[in-house]
């Protein structure tokens, strides 16, 4: 069972609508015309297709040094698309706050991942728009981030 991590803390999956594969998805006519695409972390976000029907994105994080999803979650908001965005896998609580900037929604973590980094560690960095250096470096407060 997995953990959902988001700025309020811990709690269960209420996805329940199922996930196609990526590799499903793109075979037929209607590529990605899909409800929740699962997404593994080499996808190009340019085969992504954007259809109003995909209410999901689960991107896949098979390590934590492999930070491939960030940009393809960046990418996809960049590209108009506004669905729930999850990160699933090897995210660690330090990588929370980039995962929130990048557009995630909200970090599917194991059980094991969660014992070892609880709570109160995630729950540290859900202030996530308090330190954003780069809007420091644009000169910018908060509030008009």
């Amino acid at each position: 069972m997995s953990i959902i991590v988001t700025d309020t803390g811990f709690g269960p999956d209420t996805w329940d609508a199922g996930y196609t594969a990526f590799a499903e998805a793109t075979g037929d006519e209607n590529t990605n015309d899909v409800t929740a695409l699962d997404v593994p972390s080499d996808t190009n976000h340019a085969d992504i297709t954007l259809s109003p029907g995909l209410k999901m994105v689960r991107i896949d994080f098979p390590s934590s040094a492999d930070g491939r999803g960030f940009t393809i979650a960046r990418m996809l908001r960049l590209r108009g698309y506004t669905g729930r965005l999850r990160a699933r896998g090897h995210v660690i609580a330090d990588q929370y706050a980039m995962a929130r900037r990048c557009g995630f929604d909200e970090v599917e973590i194991s059980q094991s991942l969660a014992a070892r980094q609880p709570e109160d560690q995630w729950q540290f960095r859900a202030d996530w728009q308090a330190h954003d250096y780069q809007a420091r470096l644009r000169g910018q407060t908060n509030a008009a981030i």
